[in-house]
């Protein structure tokens, strides 16, 4: 794992366990012919929750509308083996972006991936910046241009409500300095995921614009 020393799971955060997870997929993908496996997936992608749930109310809706989407995943690992699978189901039966089709979960899992990968980013882009300030930032460049006014409105309303930053390094029982390492590593590694699974849909002449 890129000589990242291992850690104790007995003593791993939340955010630790996230990153090992995403590490071990990140490097599955790596093999252009690799298959990733739902269940690895769909089993690291429900780590991230608590992630979401960190962030308190402004995030609800991320969080309810991701962990459904989460459950879906979980629940068609039991039937089908690999990502691509699911596609290829759906992709069949016409029904890649229709409501509650495997495809279209997939899809918002992966923006929600993508949404805590943004906030990371901008979290550690500055010191001064304000967790407000990174997670407008975040939502305005990876979830706002597929949802509603009304959904676009309540999240910029529950922005205030976000935790201080001092307060989310203590509810995912992070310091800074350790954080900081981990959100990085995360940064890296979803980044892989993310353009894996991208690349499931483009390889298929399936647009990425909703």
């Amino acid at each position: 794992m890129d000589n990242h020393e291992i850690e104790n799971t007995n003593n791993m955060t939340p955010l630790a366990a996230i990153v090992e997870a995403f590490e071990e997929m990140a490097e599955i993908v790596k093999d252009s012919k690799a298959e990733l496996r739902l269940k690895a997936f769909s089993d690291a992608c429900a780590l991230v929750s608590v992630l979401f749930d960190s962030l308190g109310i402004a995030f609800k809706f991320a969080e309810i509308e991701y962990c459904a989407k989460v459950r879906g995943l979980v629940e068609a690992s039991k039937k089908y083996a690999a990502l691509q699978n699911v596609i290829e189901v759906d992709v069949k039966n016409d029904t890649v972006k229709s409501p509650g089709s495997l495809s279209r979960n997939l899809r918002r899992v992966r923006q929600g991936l993508d949404l805590i990968r943004a906030l990371f980013q901008q979290f550690l882009s500055t010191y001064d910046c304000s967790l407000r300030e990174a997670a407008s930032t975040a939502y305005s460049q990876t979830c706002a241009p597929y949802h509603s006014w009304a959904v676009r409105a309540a999240v910029a309303a529950g922005m205030y409500a976000l935790p201080s930053r001092d307060h989310l390094l203590l509810k995912l029982n992070e310091t800074d300095q350790s954080a900081e390492k981990r959100m990085r590593r995360y940064m890296k590694a979803s980044l892989s995921v993310i353009q894996y699974i991208d690349r499931l849909y483009t390889s298929r002449n399936i647009s990425l614009d909703w």
